[in-house]
């Protein structure tokens, strides 16, 4: 039987930690050969990590890319390996290595260059105009990067079309919730289409603001699903692909041919042999693993986490520190830091006001006992009135209104800061994207921070993973109480968020059709919705972008976050709805 052992090390890289990358992908070569496999893949740009961004455009950072990828070809004795890495020649380009037995055999550049939401790699590279086919160990496999295979009939069509039986595909795929169900779907479909065998090895970890979600998949010729690694984790997924069923699956069905079709990609096709020779008789079949898909909530809180870990740690931040409120926000933000980092490295800071309820304290001091955190109580009502006494002659004839109020939130985010200077401890920000989208955040106060943990996530959703961190606990972590309190910034008496903002399961949905779906008010408000309340809500996120473009980096959870994805002007006289 005509097989070709594959192994898809999807890796987290760190951008410009050569060193560290080139360690991490020469001990996954090391342990895909003790496995006997013929050809190792690892993620795009795996050797400087994705995304550089203007890195790019330093001679020295490209250059120590290509020394780290001679170190890799001196460390692939005996085995094929497939890597990203920058080349050079007069342009840039995003490319593949096709390393086998100590040698640098062909590069691939990738073709299509994504231009739209996080992607900006126009801006760096010049596509590739080159599809070859590669003989690996008797098999011709086509190796493609990223978006080169979204396409229909791309490099994947042109190469099949030229008798590659295994497509592979290495990627850095970003994530967003929900990515790997139309991710999957997609491959898929280019296995059925071209009666190929797809295997595609993903990036995994978090870069600034993108987590990489891992998930690498195999699917075969028919487009069944045979392998697949975990999500959000590192992993060498190693799988024996049956090349024959190919052969035979392209006899009984001639239309994958597609002669005369139009391609989207019209490439020349070589063959390029790498490794002509092959061990099938060598070895049995390995046992299919097929790592199932996390569920929703769990999906998201995994990235959470993930992204939280890489950011601070590759950061090198001693730990992080958190002005815990007793509102669920808050709450969800420590134990993400805790589950990321672990309660040693998270410290939280409760500065209750004379605004402040009881119950809050009490709420934090009982998150903070349930996840083994050290809390801090300093109360800002010494500061608060020496504040309103500095500034009593220059007010003297006003009323108190939001400024006596975000007075509070300044020395909250005051006290943070000082902490995090004095330990080196990361603020972390507890905003959520409901609060953020709207404006309903006090600039230098409550949106002090390094890192915005929950920037991406809407109000609706902070409750859900709320309730399924305590579900996987066992018990209330979080606990119950404050997960159903009424949501308040506690700056006045009887303060509640719906003051200001429409209840949450009505705003979140608005925001949805706005922000995430491009939707006008006169379709939003033809979907059922209030118009006051639509235009209410519309001219809170156009006016709010100056506050936006001064938060702090967060996680992106959503398929538009602010900031990466929607990108508007804060000067416009332009008003959807009018």
């Amino acid at each position: 039987m005509k097989q070709l052992r594959i192994a898809l090390a999807q890796i987290n890289s760190t951008v410009g930690d050569f060193e560290g990358n080139v360690r991490l992908i020469i001990k996954n070569i090391d342990r895909a050969r003790n496995a006997g496999t013929d050809v190792v893949a690892f993620p795009e740009m795996a050797i400087p990590g994705y995304p550089p961004e203007d890195l790019l455009l330093k001679s020295s950072f490209i250059d120590a890319n290509l020394r780290a990828l001679d170190e890799v070809v001196a460390a692939s004795k005996g085995i094929t390996v497939v890597v990203g890495f920058v080349d050079k020649e007069e342009e840039l380009h995003n490319s593949a290595a096709i390393i086998h037995d100590g040698e640098l055999v062909s590069v691939y550049h990738k073709i299509y260059l994504p231009n739209y939401g996080v992607f900006d790699e126009k801006r760096y590279f010049h596509p590739g105009d080159s599809c070859p086919v590669y003989e690996i160990n008797g098999v011709n496999v086509g190796i493609s990067v990223c978006e080169d295979i979204w396409y229909d009939t791309g490099p994947a069509t042109v190469q099949a079309s030229g008798g590659a039986e295994v497509i592979l595909n290495i990627s850095a795929s970003p994530y967003h919730h929900g990515k790997h169900h139309s991710r999957e779907r997609m491959l898929g479909s280019r296995a059925t289409d071209n009666v190929a065998i797809v295997a595609f090895c993903n990036l995994v970890g978090g870069q600034d603001e993108l987590v990489f979600d891992g998930g690498s998949v195999i699917f075969d010729e028919q487009g069944n699903l045979i392998s697949r690694a975990k999500q959000f984790e590192e992993e060498l997924l190693i799988a024996d692909l049956d090349v024959e069923g190919v052969f035979h699956s392209r006899l009984q069905d001639p239309r994958w041919r597609k002669e005369g079709q139009k391609l989207e990609c019209d490439c020349p096709t070589d063959r390029i042999t790498v490794s002509a020779s092959r061990q099938d008789s060598l070895r049995a079949m390995l046992p299919k693993q097929v790592t199932p898909l996390l569920e929703s909530d769990a999906e998201v809180y995994k990235a959470l986490v993930l992204g939280t870990r890489d950011y601070i740690l590759k950061n090198g931040f001693g730990g992080v520190i958190i002005g815990l409120s007793g509102g669920v926000d808050s709450s969800l933000v420590a134990t993400i830091a805790v589950d990321a980092l672990g309660p040693e490295s998270v410290h939280g800071l409760i500065m209750p006001s004379r605004f402040s309820s009881p119950l809050s304290a009490e709420y934090a001091n009982k998150l903070a006992t349930n996840l083994g955190i050290k809390a801090f109580t300093v109360p800002i009502e010494m500061a608060y009135s020496a504040y309103l006494d500095s500034l009593s002659e220059v007010l003297c004839n006003t009323k108190p209104d939001v400024t006596e109020e975000n007075l509070q939130a300044r020395i909250r985010g005051t006290l943070l800061m000082a902490l995090s200077n004095k330990f080196g401890w990361m603020v972390l920000n507890t905003g959520n994207k409901s609060e953020v989208a709207t404006g309903y955040t006090t600039l230098y106060g409550d949106m002090a921070g390094g890192y915005a943990i929950i920037k991406d996530v809407p109000k609706t959703l902070v409750n859900r993973l709320c309730r399924y961190r305590n579900t996987q606990a066992g018990f209330d972590l979080i606990p119950e109480a404050v997960i159903n309190r009424i949501p308040s910034a506690e700056l006045r008496p009887g303060q509640k968020d719906t003051d200001t903002l429409p209840e949450y399961d009505l705003l979140d949905p608005i925001l949805l059709a706005y922000v995430e779906e491009d939707k006008g008010v006169e379709q939003i408000i033809a979907q059922g919705y209030e118009p006051s309340v639509v235009k209410k809500v519309v001219r809170l996120v156009d006016t709010s972008e100056y506050k936006r473009r001064q938060s702090p980096p967060g996680i992106k959870i959503t398929p538009k976050a602010f900031g990466r994805d929607r990108r508007e002007p804060i000067t416009s006289k332009f008003r959807e709805g009018g």
